[in-house]
């Protein structure tokens, strides 16, 4: 269960890692949080632990897990705060509250990890190495003061956070956000109880020491409470952004369905892109653009190269084209297809008219989706031409060179061909 939670974990924070670049303090918060609470979990898996042991200081991996977890209470205090700022004396009091919190917590970071990182050298037995650092040491008063300055900070920061999300969820405006701040908020009412809880135990240990049983027993509380929280803050964390990722899948496979067409028309006019082509694998494993500035991008191309074939068509070419798709099952999508290969065979051919033909009929597009799932129908219809029928498309529609006073070689009246030296 830890390893899986924090699997889970880090894939929040490795989806959340590339809006840190953009500088925008929301997603950087949140990321922090999310990358802070995998650190804290994969400490607790026993070969992360045996990695940290070689380090030659006895009990690092905890120490390194508690400071990590202040960090992600501080960020998770961050995050509440910046979510939901309001400015001036007008704030609502449950976020007056958290901003205060967050202060409090920012400025109480100069005291705290000094402290703890003192009482752990020098307040707490550490002759052996422990399995559960809180259970093992219970008892100890070094390390109860050790605990209880962590646990102080993450009760504290635990409840200011959930009573703010519990105060919101209610009326949020999806229900995607509503159910994933309720979750959040769940998971740290967990923490909430959970800090003082534990350190009843710790300082109770002082009085009535624990039996091993009770300690194995602690240990497995311990861990499940924290799988079960960070698992739920981080399905918590991710359902607000499930039509993200939603957004973002369509948006590939619009790329990886509309490559081919775009390939043809940029290899046709390479000047009409910013960015040259590449390989099909590059351009779907691209990072920049986003997707969907790419897809818009891609669209734009298409359109520009479509206006750029008018110069390599004749007037007749749409009618040709039409009766060439007729009996097709999506006839309307067809017919521009033929359109688009038979000039792009001009195109080839050097055919050129300096007078262009008509325009492709207008479509009522209300969203760049909309245009987008048109070009796969096209493209669709596109890869399944073959060359006869544009050949018997070209035939019908003729040449737009042949209105020109300067023919291209293909179409060239045989009589002003250079004759050859006897």
């Amino acid at each position: 269960m830890v390893l899986s939670v924090a699997l889970l974990m880090s894939a929040v924070a490795l989806w959340r890692l590339p809006g840190v670049r953009f500088g925008d303090p929301l997603r950087r918060t949140l990321w922090g949080c999310s990358a802070a609470f995998a650190i804290t979990l994969w400490a607790r898996f026993p070969a992360v632990k045996s990695v940290l042991g070689q380090t030659g200081i006895v009990d690092f991996d905890a120490l390194v897990k508690y400071l990590v977890s202040i960090a992600a209470c501080l960020s998770l205090l961050n995050f509440s705060v910046t979510s939901y700022l309001l400015a001036g004396n007008d704030a609502p009091r449950h976020i007056a509250i958290s901003q205060r919190a967050a202060r409090i917590a920012r400025r109480s970071l100069v005291v705290a990890v000094p402290l703890m990182i003192g009482l752990f050298f020098f307040g707490v037995d550490r002759d052996f190495p422990s399995a559960d650092f809180a259970a093992d040491h219970a008892g100890e008063p070094g390390a109860a003061a050790f605990m209880t300055v962590y646990y102080a900070y993450l009760g504290a920061s635990a409840w200011t956070v959930a009573y703010q999300w519990t105060h919101i969820c209610r009326r949020a405006e999806s229900r995607g956000l509503r159910v994933g701040l309720a979750l959040g908020a769940a998971s740290t009412w967990i923490y909430t109880v959970y800090a003082p809880a534990r350190l009843l135990y710790m300082w109770g240990a002082m009085l009535v020491p624990a039996s091993p049983s009770v300690e194995r027993t602690v240990a497995s509380l311990g861990n499940a409470v924290n799988v079960l929280a960070a698992a739920l803050f981080a399905v918590g964390a991710s359902l607000p952004t499930t039509h993200v990722v939603a957004d973002r899948w369509r948006s590939w496979r619009c790329l990886w369905q509309l490559y081919p067409l775009r390939r043809d028309l940029t290899r046709a006019f390479p000047w009409i892109t910013f960015q040259p082509s590449g390989s099909r694998l590059r351009e779907m494993t691209r990072l920049t653009p986003p997707l969907e500035v790419r897809l818009d991008g891609w669209i734009q191309e298409v359109g520009d190269a479509a206006d750029l074939l008018r110069h390599h068509a004749t007037p007749h070419l749409w009618q040709a084209a039409q009766r060439a798709a007729y009996g097709h099952d999506d006839p309307e999508s067809a017919a521009e297809a033929q359109w688009i290969k038979a000039a792009l065979a001009s195109v080839a051919s050097s055919c050129r008219s300096s007078v262009p033909a008509g325009p492709l009929p207008d479509k009522p597009f209300a969203t760049s989706l909309g245009e987008a799932y048109w070009l796969l129908r096209v493209q669709a219809a596109y890869s399944r031409i073959t060359p006869q029928e544009t050949r018997l498309v070209l035939v019908e529609a003729g040449a737009p060179c042949l209105q020109e006073q300067d023919h291209c070689l293909v179409h060239q009246p045989r009589s002003a061909a250079p004759e050859s030296a006897s």
